[in-house]
C-alpha cells in the first residue's frame, strides 16, 4: 500500500485545492503493486514516499497534483484551511519543517531511457553508470563527490586532472580515481539560477571598506581588521579567478560594459550606512579604477560618460536626471552551460559522471563508524546500487545539510556518533551549517537595454544591489536577498517581482513603460551562506567557501562561495582531503608531535586547462560554420558562444530546413536561435528529461516561459526517437515537464499570488484610464459603477457609496490617480479591487474595454 507522509505549508496557487485532491489521491493505493520499490521524494513543499513498480508508474504524477508550483498542504487524514498563508504573509520566505528540509529534484516516474553515444571521446552515460557500479570495498574510488553543482563538477574536475607532483611534467600520471553523482541535471539547482556574472564583488569591496572605516575600529580593532583582510582577500581571489575564467575559457564567457548612473553629486541616507559613501557619485572613477588594479588591469579600463553621451550608449536612461555615468567591467557567462562543461571536462579527464542519482543511504564501516561509500538510486532506470570510495565529500550547495543528515544513519546502532537512539529510531538533530538566502530574477524584453551595456542600482530603496544586464537577446534584473530556507522549485515570490519592477522605473526613461506584464520569465535561487559546524563556538557565518571534515564519520563538506571561484573552492577541498589522507604520509615519523610527515600531494592542473569546447574554438567560427553548413548567423553565433569548439558534433545532427537558406538549423522557436539538432546533442550530453532541455541545455525557460510551453510537443517528439521513449513515457515526460514550468514566474502572476499584486506607474495609469471613460483625470461615482458592472460584480448604492469613501480620501467628490494607487495598494480586499486583479490586471486575462474617445485598450500593455 501506497505509504506517505506530507508535512507543508499551504501557499500558492490554490493550495488548498491542490492538496485536498493530492490527500484523496494518496489515501488510496494504486490498483496493483506486486513488487513495490520505496522511493523516497523530498520537494521544496513537500517531504513524500511513494511506493510504485514499473506498472504503476502511471500514478505517480497526477493531473491534480501541481508539484511544480512546489505547493501542497496535507497529512494524512487531515487538512486545515487555516494553515493557509494569509495575505500580508504570503510573500514571506518560511522556514520548512524538518521534514523536508533536505530539498529535492521534481519527481517522476523512470523513464528508462535507452542508451545513446556521449560526446565525442566522453563515455556515455550509460557506460557510466556500469564503471561507478563496478566499485566495491576492496575497490574504491579515490574521491566521491555527490553534488554536480558548479563546485562540485569542479572538484570532480580538478580531482581528475591532478598528477604526481614530482618527475618529468611529459611522464606525470594521473593520481586519483574518481566519481561524482548528482540527484537532478546537472547545475538543475543554484548554479542555473544566478545573476549570469563572473563578477568580482566591488558590493564585498565596499562594505568591507565600510566596517574598516567604523567606530569597531577603534573599540574592536583586531577584530575589525581581521574581518577586513579576510574580507578583501575574498574579493582579491575573485578578482584572480575572473581573469583565469575570462582568459582561459573565452569559449564559455564575455565582458560585459556595466554603466553606474549618477543623478546626484551627494547621497544622503548613505549607501552601506556609511557617512563616506555618500560621496561615491564624487569617488567613483577612482573607486573604478582601483577596482581595476586588483585584477592587474586584465579586465577592459573602467571610464566615465558624460550624460549627453550615456544618453547615446544608453538610450533607454532617463533623459533629465543623469549626471555622469561611470563604467565598469564584469565577466558574464552560460551559467548551466559553464557547469555543463566542467562536468564533460572531468569525464574527458576519466571522471566517472552521472545526473539523476539520488544518494539514499551512507555505507559506514562497521569497526571505525568512518564512512566508505554510498547507496545511490538511479532515477532514470530505478535501480539501485552502490559506491565506495575513500573519500567522501559533499558539495550540495543550500543542501548541504540534507546531505549532512544521512551521516546520522550511516554509524552502527550504539556508535557514539550513530544517528540512532537505544530504541533504534533516528535522531535528527543536526547543527546547521549551511543557511539559505534567496534572490529572485526577473526577465525582460531585449529593448529595456542596449545589447552590449549592463546598469548597476548600487543603492536600491531598501540597499541591495540591483543588476540590469542584456543576456541573450533579453534583460535579467536581479537579484534579490532574503534569508529562508532552500526549496527546490524556482519559485518567484510576487512581492520580489514587484519590488524589482519598481526599482527599474527609478533610472530609465519615463518614455519607457515598466509592465508587469513585460515579465517574460522570473525564477529564484539559493545562496549558500556557510558556517563550519565542527569548528569552535563562535564560528562566522561566512559569503565565503567553507570546508569541514567530520572527525567522526571522516566525510568533508564545502558549502558557500561564489560561481567565479569554483576553480579555488574545488582546489582548496581537494587540498584539505588528500592533505589528511594516510596515503600521503610517509614512515619516516616526527615524534615530536606524534604524526606521519605528508609527502606532497597531488598536484592541482586546473589553472591553465580550458573546459569542454576549448580546443577548436576561435572568433571566426561562427563565419566557418556558416560557410559550411549554411546556417543562420544569429544561430551560428549561438551555436560557437555554447559549444565552443564541438560546435561540430552539433551541426552534424543537423537536418535539412528544406529551404533554399538557411539550409540547416531547424528552429525550436521562431524567435530564439534554438534549434532541433541541440536536442538531440543534448541527450549525447545527459541529458534525460524535457526540463532539462528547456531549463538548461537551451535556457529558454529562463528567457521565456511561455515559448518554452509551446516546445514542449516537439521536444518530447525528438528525445522520444532519441531515447526510445513509450507513448505512456512520453505523455508522462510532458507532463511532468508542463508541471516543473508552472513554477516559473512568467507574464501572468500566480493566482494566489494575486493579493501581493502592487502597481508600477504605468500599469496604474492603464488600469486608471480605462475606468475613467470620459478621460477627465479622475474617477466619479458612475465611472466605479460602470465599472464593477463590466467586471460582472455590480455594486449597490450602499456599497458603491462605502467603496467610494474608502478611495476618497480628501473628500473632494473625485479620484484622482495618487488616490487610487494608495487605495489599490493598501492591503485591503474588496470584491472589486479582486475583480480588478482577476480580470484587469496586467498578466491577468486579455481583456478589451471600449473607451468614450474610440479605441481599444489592454492591461496586458
Amino acid at each position: 500500500m501506497a505509504t506517505v507522509t506530507t508535512a507543508v505549508r499551504a501557499k500558492r496557487l490554490g493550495a488548498e485545492r491542490r492538496a485536498v485532491s493530492l490527500h484523496r489521491w494518496i489515501s488510496q493505493p494504486p490498483p496493483s503493486l506486486p513488487h513495490c520499490r520505496h522511493f523516497s521524494i523530498l520537494s521544496s513543499s513537500c517531504h513524500t514516499k511513494y511506493s510504485y513498480d514499473d506498472d504503476s508508474n502511471q500514478h505517480f504524477l497526477r493531473r491534480g497534483t501541481l508539484f511544480a508550483a512546489g505547493v501542497a498542504s496535507a497529512t494524512i487524514g487531515y487538512y486545515s484551511a487555516s494553515s493557509r498563508t494569509s495575505s500580508s504573509s504570503s510573500s514571506q520566505c518560511e522556514a520548512p519543517s524538518s521534514s523536508m528540509k533536505h530539498g529535492a529534484p521534481f519527481p517522476f516516474p523512470p523513464p528508462h531511457n535507452r542508451e545513446v553515444p556521449g560526446p565525442r571521446n566522453i563515455p556515455s552515460r550509460h557506460a557510466q553508470l556500469a564503471n561507478l557500479q563496478s566499485s566495491s570495498r576492496s575497490s574504491p574510488y579515490d574521491v566521491l563527490v555527490i553534488g554536480g553543482g558548479a563546485t562540485g563538477a569542479g572538484i570532480a574536475f580538478d580531482a581528475a586532472t591532478r598528477t604526481s607532483p614530482d618527475g618529468d611534467e611529459n611522464q606525470k600520471q594521473k593520481q586519483l580515481s574518481v566519481a561524482l553523482l548528482e540527484r537532478g541535471d546537472f547545475s538543475s539547482e543554484t548554479s542555473s539560477r544566478s545573476t549570469k556574472l563572473l563578477w568580482a564583488g566591488i558590493k564585498y569591496l565596499a562594505s568591507a571598506s565600510a566596517a574598516l572605516l567604523s567606530l569597531n575600529l577603534l573599540t574592536s580593532p583586531v577584530t575589525t581588521l581581521e574581518s577586513f583582510y579576510s574580507e578583501f582577500k575574498m574579493v582579491f581571489h575573485c578578482h584572480q579567478e575572473r581573469k583565469y575564467m575570462l582568459e582561459t575559457q573565452r569559449h564559455l564567457t564575455n565582458w560585459i560594459p556595466i554603466v553606474c548612473p549618477f543623478t546626484e553629486w551627494h547621497i544622503w541616507p548613505p549607501p552601506f550606512g556609511h557617512w563616506l559613501f555618500s560621496f561615491f557619485p564624487v569617488l567613483a572613477p577612482l573607486v573604478f579604477k582601483f577596482y581595476d588594479g586588483l585584477s592587474g588591469f586584465s579586465c577592459p579600463s573602467s571610464y566615465v560618460l558624460g550624460s549627453k553621451r550615456a544618453r547615446e550608449v544608453f538610450p533607454q536612461l532617463n533623459e533629465k536626471d543623469i549626471k555622469y555615468c561611470a563604467v565598469f567591467y564584469e565577466g558574464q557567462h552560460n551559467d548551466a552551460r559553464t557547469n555543463l562543461a566542467i562536468v564533460m571536462s572531468a569525464a574527458a579527464e576519466g571522471a566517472h559522471v552521472a545526473n539523476y542519482v539520488e544518494v539514499t543511504e551512507c555505507i559506514s564501516d562497521g569497526e571505525t563508524g568512518k564512512v566508505v561509500g554510498v547507496k545511490a538510486l538511479d532515477r532514470i532506470s530505478g535501480k539501485d546500487f552502490e559506491v565506495y570510495a575513500k573519500k567522501v565529500i559533499f558539495a550540495g550547495g543550500p543542501f548541504t545539510d540534507g546531505l549532512r543528515e544521512l551521516e546520522l544513519t550511516a554509524a552502527p546502532t550504539g556508535s557514539s556518533i550513530s544517528g540512532k537512539d537505544d530504541n533504534n529510531n533516528i535522531n535528527t538533530e543536526l547543527q546547521k551549517a549551511v543557511h539559505g538566502a534567496s534572490g529572485s530574477h526577473i526577465v525582460l524584453p531585449g529593448y529595456y537595454a542596449p545589447n552590449h551595456m549592463g546598469l548597476l542600482d548600487y543603492n536600491t530603496s531598501d540597499g541591495r544591489f540591483l543588476f540590469f544586464l542584456p543576456w541573450q537577446g533579453s534583460v535579467i534584473v536581479g537579484t534579490t536577498d532574503k534569508k529562508c530556507e532552500a526549496e527546490t522549485l524556482p519559485y518567484p515570490p510576487e512581492d520580489e517581482i514587484q519590488w524589482m519592477l519598481k526599482e527599474c522605473e527609478k533610472y530609465l526613461s519615463h518614455n519607457l513603460k515598466v509592465r508587469r506584464s513585460d515579465v517574460l520569465s522570473a525564477w529564484r535561487g539559493w545562496r549558500p551562506l556557510a558556517a563550519d559546524p565542527n569548528a569552535p563556538p563562535g564560528g562566522q557565518v561566512s559569503r565565503d567557501h567553507v570546508i569541514s571534515t567530520n572527525p567522526d564519520t571522516g566525510v568533508t563538506f564545502i558549502a558557500g562561495g561564489k560561481w567565479t571561484t569554483w576553480r579555488e573552492m574545488a582546489q582548496d577541498v581537494l587540498d584539505k582531503v588528500l592533505s589528511e589522507n594516510n596515503e600521503y604520509a610517509t614512515e619516516d615519523h616526527d615524534n615530536s608531535k606524534g604524526k606521519s610527515k605528508s609527502s606532497p600531494i597531488p598536484k592541482c592542473n586546473t589553472l591553465h586547462l580550458s573546459l569542454h569546447g576549448g580546443k577548436g574554438w576561435s572568433e571566426s567560427l561562427p563565419v566557418q560554420v556558416i560557410q559550411k553548413y549554411g546556417i543562420e548567423q544569429t544561430v551560428a553565433e549561438h551555436l560557437v558562444r555554447t559549444y565552443g569548439g564541438r560546435v561540430w558534433e552539433v551541426v552534424e545532427l543537423c537536418r535539412p530546413t528544406g529551404k533554399r537558406w538557411p539550409r540547416h538549423g531547424i528552429l525550436l522557436s521562431q524567435h530564439f536561435p534554438y534549434i532541433e539538432a541541440e536536442v538531440r546533442f543534448a541527450c549525447r550530453e545527459y541529458a534525460c528529461t524535457i526540463e532539462d532541455i528547456l531549463s538548461r541545455r537551451t535556457r529558454l525557460a529562463f528567457l521565456n516561459r511561455d515559448a518554452a510551453e509551446e516546445v514542449i510537443p516537439r521536444v518530447a517528439d525528438i528525445m522520444a526517437e532519441e531515447l526510445g521513449w513509450s507513448r505512456k513515457t512520453k505523455a508522462e515526460q510532458i507532463r511532468a515537464a508542463r508541471e516543473y514550468l508552472a513554477s516559473y514566474g512568467g507574464r501572468i502572476p500566480h493566482e494566489d499570488d494575486l493579493e501581493v499584486r502592487l502597481l508600477t506607474h504605468e500599469d496604474a495609469m492603464d488600469v486608471f484610464r480605462d475606468i475613467d471613460t470620459d478621460g477627465s483625470g479622475f474617477l466619479d461615482q458612475q465611472e466605479i459603477k460602470d465599472m464593477a458592472t463590466r467586471l460582472g460584480r455590480p455594486l449597490s448604492e450602499e456599497q458603491l457609496k462605502s467603496l467610494f469613501d474608502t478611495m476618497d480620501k480628501d473628500r473632494n467628490g473625485r479620484i484622482d490617480v495618487e488616490e487610487f494607487i494608495d487605495w489599490y495598494n493598501d492591503g485591503a480586499e474588496t470584491i472589486f479591487k479582486g475583480g480588478l486583479q482577476r480580470k484587469m490586471t496586467v498578466g491577468g486575462e486579455k481583456w478589451l474595454t471600449t473607451r468614450k474617445k474610440g479605441g481599444g485598450g489592454s492591461f496586458l500593455g
